[in-house]
């Protein structure tokens, strides 16, 4: 399929590395791209790949039969629309992996969650399927895995906006999309722009292919996909579909676990047995999954109690709905640590979700003087601006009361401090341990 095809390559973070290496395999003539003067191959021997670092691929563009971008790279970037002029295809990895991919794929999509479904989802999946592999968006790049796979395996893949921006055929027999609200608009332009990416994950799907879709948010309620819908809903009781009946996570009118006692917020765990069932796996495995499932590291995960305050790390809250969820889920008095880099976000029901929990914010990073002005607009003043995540965590430490709970939940994606999420929400867990 691509032997002694002219691909470039553009942007090689882990999933460019990744995606060149799979085409050299597979015979291509690569060409890989990026504006970094220099490439960490690691112990990996490029020979026989064209390297065009330090510029934009312009002037190149017309030269490829194919070209590969980065998650990062936006399809509104001069040499992509050029390409596409050009009538010259562009993908992301995403799309690379489907196309060599053997088995079956249940692809997750969504503004919140994603990370939390797609692990549980995989883990459940294990109890049935032993050759379920986790990927996407999350941890491995499909380009990795697919050389490893045969007909009996099962993907699960977290797959993000900016990878449905360059999919062609992708077509996932099962998809989701949990739930859709204000996020990378810094990216997408517009909320219509942002859902219309989002849907994609099912656009080529059949009518035999299944969508499983969040019920309480109005956006994934009023998607139409192709095959069959199946929603998930914490809030009401469905005809068809999964949600909760007296405390049970109940599908199609049939208890597969009792919520109280799981880890697991009640949206992600509906959505999950949703997809486990229609991937193949009995109830049985689903009840297992879902009580053993301990969490994923940045998503409220419990860091310490120190003084009788707990502390909790929610780093991969990068916008405002996720941010919302923390405090929400948060059964004490709260002080808040929020901010970070602006992806033109309005955090006005932000900060009115406060309410009488959060009793203190502090704040850093970009967007400090637009989270104090919505402050400020809605009457919440007890709030303090500081310079550093370690500063944040000494004046909540002195906030916080016993039997409160000090929560890091930004709201914000990390790019103005930090190299990602995970750097962020492991300096906090740094900072916290530091005085315990």
């Amino acid at each position: 399929m691509f032997k002694d095809k002219k691909i470039l390559v553009c942007g090689m973070a882990r999933s460019g590395l990744s995606v060149a290496k799979l085409l050299k395999e597979l015979g291509a003539q690569v060409t890989v791209q990026d504006r970094k003067p220099e490439i960490d191959w690691g112990e990996y021997n490029p020979v026989g790949i064209v390297q065009h670092l330090g510029h934009d691929p312009d002037g190149i563009i017309g030269e490829f039969e194919l070209v590969i971008i980065s998650p990062g790279i936006t399809v509104y970037a001069p040499f992509v629309q050029k390409a596409q002029k050009l009538g010259i295809p562009v993908w992301g990895e995403a799309e690379l992996a489907f196309r060599l991919c053997p088995c079956p794929m249940v692809a997750i999509t969504g503004t919140n969650g994603k990370t939390t479904v797609t692990t549980l989802v995989g883990e459940i999946l294990r109890r049935h399927n032993a050759g379920t592999v986790i990927g996407g968006n999350i941890g491995i790049p499909l380009t990795e895995l697919v050389t490893t796979l045969s007909p009996e395996n099962i993907v699960v893949a977290e797959i993000s906006s900016f990878q449905l921006e360059t999919i062609a055929a992708f077509k996932p027999g099962i998809s989701a999309v949990l739930n859709m609200t204000e996020d990378h608009l810094d990216r997408h332009h517009t909320m219509e722009n942002y859902i219309a990416v989002k849907s994609r994950i099912f656009e080529n799907q059949s009518e035999s292919d299944v969508t499983v879709l969040g019920y309480d948010n109005e956006i994934t309620r009023a998607m139409k996909p192709p095959g069959r819908v199946v929603y998930f809903s914490a809030r009401e009781e469905l005809n068809t579909g999964v949600y909760l009946r007296d405390g049970f996570i109940v599908a199609d009118g049939v208890k597969i676990a009792e919520m109280a006692g799981l880890k697991i917020m009640p949206e992600n765990a509906l959505a999950a047995t949703a997809l486990s069932l229609y991937a193949g796996a009995p109830a049985e495995a689903i009840a297992a999954g879902l009580a053993a499932f301990t969490g994923v590291p940045h998503r409220m995960e419990y860091v310490a109690t120190i003084n009788d305050v707990e502390y909790f790390n929610d780093s991969k809250a990068t916008n405002v709905d996720s941010a919302i969820k923390a405090i929400e889920s948060a059964s004490a008095p709260i002080v808040l640590i929020g901010g970070g880099y602006d992806k033109n976000t309005d955090f006005t029901s932000w900060v009115k979700s406060f309410g009488e929990k959060v009793k203190k914010l502090v704040i850093i990073g970009q967007t400090t003087q637009k989270i104090v002005d919505t402050c400020e607009l809605l009457g919440f003043t007890n709030y303090v601006c500081v310079d550093t995540l370690q500063e944040a965590v000494s004046i909540a430490r002195q906030a916080a009361l016993p039997g409160w709970k000090v929560i890091f939940s930004p709201a914000c994606a990390s790019f103005d401090m930090f190299k990602n999420f995970e750097e962020r929400g492991d300096v906090f867990k740094q900072a916290v341990l530091a005085v315990s």
